[in-house]
């Protein structure tokens, strides 16, 4: 095995500090009066607003910074992704929520549709309903939802969204999706190439990156390097490989990624929708744009749904495709759908696949890192 150049970890840089750079890209946006749109989750097709010239951005805060804020208005017994997203948008110290001209929510949880109500207050909000189940009528009440979105977007902008539009944005999207998807599974390699955590901040960071056109070569870019670097002999060496499943595991919640990676393991697949959950392709073919990008979106495999075979599916697939030798399951304080559902994975993963599973429950705060780190040395020695 031949140690990776210490420059390497620099193809990713860009990536790490997109939801930086992005915070003054997004003034220079506003200072061009292009309309901003801020998300909440993958569920939401972005391909909507991006059709009118909208600049989209992310709203899921995963910092502890401002929950002490966030907990005057809300109970501290709440999901921290929730708190923290409130958090900013009340401070105004997201430049994401302070130059969003319209804030879109989603009813996934019941947390956050409250949340949504409180937050209308302060910020033009529109939320879309979600049905909470992957039926052919679900499908066709979300494709409803996302009509409405259009027109609410086309009222409040005084402006057309055309099918030509949508469907441009649907190609820039699923290359995109392909761009990321061959960038994950450069750790199907065994040995892995890189770290977990590079690949993760680089997918994590692409979601911030408000310049779609030509996002894809730019991931690309990176796999390329991987592979040739791989191809040199270059990799990390042998190491237990895990895939983590759960609750979203960007910004503070990378610590329970460190502590694997810390502790001699590498982590080569991440199943949550800052991962593969969200990759699957929007329908080109299809004639009606709204009918394909509402059977893509709620066919993702998010604890909200009941059933959720789909996010069972896609774990059973997964855990062969990259040859996982264990399965952590991450779940953020008082994300009860996820919570409920570790039953199912833990059924799953050692019943059926026959390999450990272990679940991480934790918040945005740093006071469990020498607990979590504990518990994944453990996990990673048994493995």
């Amino acid at each position: 095995m031949v140690e990776l150049k210490k420059e390497l970890p620099e193809i990713f840089e860009e990536f790490a500090e997109q939801r930086k750079n992005s915070f003054l890209a997004i003034k220079e946006v506003k200072e061009k009066e292009i309309p901003v749109v801020g998300v909440f989750c993958t569920y939401l097709p972005r391909e909507i607003p991006n059709a009118m010239g909208a600049a989209v951005v992310g709203l899921c805060s995963v910092s502890d910074e401002t929950i002490p804020d966030a907990e005057k208005d809300l109970p501290r017994n709440l999901c921290p992704l929730i708190k923290s997203s409130y958090g900013f948008a009340k401070t105004d110290k997201c430049p994401f929520f302070y130059f969003s001209d319209l804030v879109v929510g989603e009813t996934t949880c019941d947390g956050k549709k409250k949340m949504y109500e409180m937050l209308a207050d302060f910020k033009p909000v529109h939320v879309v309903e979600l049905p909470n189940c992957q039926t052919e009528d679900g499908i066709q009440l979300y494709k409803k939802e996302l009509l409405r979105f259009k027109k609410v977007l086309e009222d409040k902008f005084e402006t057309t969204i055309t099918d030509e539009a949508i469907l441009h944005q649907i190609k820039l999207r699923n290359g995109i999706n392909k761009a990321l998807r061959r960038l994950q599974y450069v750790m199907a390699n065994d040995p892995a190439p890189v770290n977990g955590l590079d690949v993760i901040n680089t997918v994590y960071g692409s979601g911030f990156d408000i310049k779609t056109e030509g996002l894809e070569d730019r991931i690309n870019a990176v796999t390329d390097k991987i592979e040739k670097e791989y191809t040199e002999g270059k990799n990390i060496g042998k190491k237990p490989r895990i895939l983590v499943t759960g609750s979203p595991s960007g910004g503070a919640a990378l610590k329970v990624i460190r502590a694997i990676e810390d502790n001699g393991g590498v982590v080569v697949c991440f199943e949550n929708c800052t991962g593969m959950k969200p990759l699957a392709m929007v329908d080109e073919e299809n004639p009606d744009v709204y009918d394909a990008l509402a059977r893509k979106y709620l066919n993702i495999g998010c604890s909200c749904m009941s059933p959720n075979k789909n996010r069972l599916d896609l774990l059973d697939e997964l855990i062969d495709d990259f040859q996982v030798d264990g399965v952590v399951d991450l779940v953020l304080q008082a994300c009860h759908t996820y919570n409920v559902e570790t039953a199912l994975v833990k059924k799953l993963v050692k019943d059926k696949k026959g390999i450990p599973y272990t679940v991480v429950e934790t918040d945005y705060s740093q006071a469990d890192i020498e607990q979590i780190n504990t518990r994944m040395a453990a996990f990673i020695e048994m493995l």
